[in-house]
C-alpha cells in the first residue's frame, strides 16, 4: 500500500487535523516509511509463537472477595457541603 498527497489530505481531513499544504508531500514519505517497516514485520516467522501480553510470566496476587462498606462514611461525608442521614443531599436538577 502506498500514500499519496491526495490520500493525507483526506486523513487530516477526516482526523480534523490542519496539515499545511507544504507538508502533505513529506508526510507522505513518513507514512509509506512507516508501511514499508511495517511489511518488514509481516515478514517474520511466528508460528509457533504463543502471542504474550507481558514479558514476564506471573500471577496477579488474589484477595478473598469480601463485600464491605468500607467503614468510613463519617469521613466520606465530612467535607460534604450538606448531608442528612448518612448521603449526599444535592439540589434538585428534573422537575
Amino acid at each position: 500500500m502506498s500514500v499519496d498527497k491526495n490520500t493525507v489530505r483526506k486523513v487530516a481531513r477526516l482526523a480534523r487535523i490542519a496539515v499545511p499544504e507544504e507538508r502533505l508531500e513529506p508526510m507522505a514519505k513518513e507514512l509509506n516509511g512507516i508501511l514499508a517497516w511495517i511489511e518488514q514485520l509481516n515478514e517474520v516467522d511466528v508460528a509457533g509463537v504463543d502471542p504474550m501480553t507481558t514479558p514476564v510470566a506471573m500471577q496477579l496476587p488474589m484477595r478473598e472477595d469480601v463485600v464491605t462498606d468500607g467503614s468510613k462514611q463519617d469521613q466520606v461525608l465530612a467535607n460534604a457541603p450538606k448531608s442528612e442521614e448518612g448521603f449526599f443531599v444535592v439540589p434538585k436538577v428534573v422537575e
